[in-house]
């Protein structure tokens, strides 16, 4: 990532009874004098608030970061840069997803033999190609990982990438510390755990225990991020200091208590309703097998073994199965409440496993949160500036001055249809040009 400088920023800043913040990374001023810049002209300019910077726009980009951005008439082109027109464009801030996984998948199936650096480059780069260029692989993470992340600097041919290490599944106190010990030896981004029952099917870990993991993830000065399902387990997990809701609540509907837990104590929820999505949207073929732009990304033999039915017959009893299709309505009504009482979201799906596919489910979450209710402008702000404040990014996640030039050219209008987030002509990492 850029400096590994630790700053305490202020949007996530809470009184250290309650919790400690996110750390982040000072953003390094763009250079001045040091190599040749590159002018992106003519495109509709719009930030990571989904507000329009202007209508015909001018972006300046030198070392790789931003260093100029505003209306085509004010933004002067320095001698020599390379100007590239964008007329009839939009421009937002690259995608940043919350969660993700950066893992030991290939096609459908799961192995540690397939955790290798190529395999790891290799979806970092199908994330890019769909303009997601920060992911945050929250969990399963390795040394690679690690390695990966600390070369996440300036101009880059993939997504940018942080780590959470190995899901920390101790069973007690002590052992969660011991446990919370050897991943903070790996020096990663957050520490991550799971307060969950998969549906009454497995033992959840115990509140003590999960207090025990934020209180040694905290001395460490490492955020938490937890995985949950039900709305008590929400609010007991913001109370021990919790810093990041991995999932939506998705047992009912979230309450005044738990905004007002999240408000105060600001902390941010990533509602990954592709996650739910994923859990039976296979029983049947759905119709994203027919969408080009899904099956760019994806090979034609992983498309048929879906289609299988032997494959599908093995898909979760229809009990299960509906139980998830309840939890993605409570998910979706959620992200909309929750939206509208001004709690934080962060943009993410928890793609990586096997079918959820990475870049294709994060326009995806787009459309789904769009069929929630929010608006293209809300939805925008959460996949880009607001996913960077919740996270204590400020490298990235806006045109703005310093920034790096993280960016996506559209053809198509995300401020009309969210949608339009599919019409993807070209991404920038670093402003760097994706071939």
């Amino acid at each position: 990532m850029p400096s590994r400088r630790r700053v305490w920023p202020r949007a996530l800043a809470i009184a250290a009874s309650a919790c400690v913040a996110f750390w982040s990374w000072a953003p390094v001023p763009a250079a001045t004098q040091a190599g040749a810049a590159t002018v992106l002209r003519g495109a509709r300019l719009v930030d990571g608030r989904g507000a329009i910077v202007a209508a015909r726009g001018a972006i300046v980009i030198r070392d790789g970061r931003i260093a100029a951005v505003g209306s085509e008439d004010a933004v002067a082109v320095p001698e020599g840069a390379r100007v590239v027109d964008l007329a009839g464009r939009t421009v937002i801030p690259g995608l940043i997803n919350a969660h993700g996984h950066v893992g030991d998948t290939f096609g459908l199936e799961a192995n540690p033999r397939f955790y290798t650096e190529a395999n790891l480059v290799r979806q970092l780069r199908q994330y890019a190609q769909y303009g997601v260029t920060t992911v945050v692989s929250l969990g399963g993470d390795g040394e690679i990982g690690v390695r990966l992340r600390d070369q996440s600097v300036g101009p880059l041919d993939r997504a940018r990438l942080l780590v959470a290490g190995p899901v920390v599944t101790a069973a007690t106190p002590d052992a969660a510390r011991a446990e919370v010990e050897r991943v903070a030896a790996m020096n990663p981004d957050f520490v991550k755990i799971r307060v969950d029952d998969n549906l009454g099917t497995t033992r959840k870990m115990p509140l003590d225990v999960a207090r025990a993991v934020i209180e040694q993830a905290h001395a460490h000065g490492l955020p938490v991020a937890a995985h949950i399902f039900y709305l008590a387990d929400a609010k007991a997990l913001v109370r021990a200091g919790v810093n990041l809701l991995a999932h939506s609540v998705r047992d009912q509907a979230v309450d005044d208590e738990l905004i007002e837990l999240l408000r105060t104590r600001r902390v941010c929820l990533v509602p990954t309703l592709t996650r739910e999505l994923s859990t039976f949207v296979y029983e049947s073929e759905p119709d994203f097998f027919r969408d080009p732009f899904f099956l760019k990304g994806v090979e034609a033999s992983v498309v048929e073994a879906l289609r299988d039915p032997a494959r599908r017959s093995r898909s979760p009893a229809s009990d299960t199965s509906y139980r998830y299709k309840a939890a993605l309505e409570h998910a979706s009504a959620n992200a909309k409440g929750l939206s509208d009482a001004g709690v934080g979201l962060a943009f993410g799906t928890d793609t990586g496993p096997p079918g959820r596919f990475q870049g294709y489910f994060e326009h995806l979450e787009l459309e789904l949160l769009a069929d929630a209710g929010l608006p293209p402008p809300a939805i925008l702000a959460m996949a880009t500036r607001g996913a960077a404040d919740c996270l204590g990014l400020v490298d990235m996640g806006d045109l703005a001055v310093g920034r790096w030039a993280d960016l996506v050219v559209l053809t198509g209008d995300p401020l009309a249809d969210i949608r339009a987030s599919r019409t993807i002509e070209s991404v920038w990492i670093g402003g760097r040009r994706l071939e």
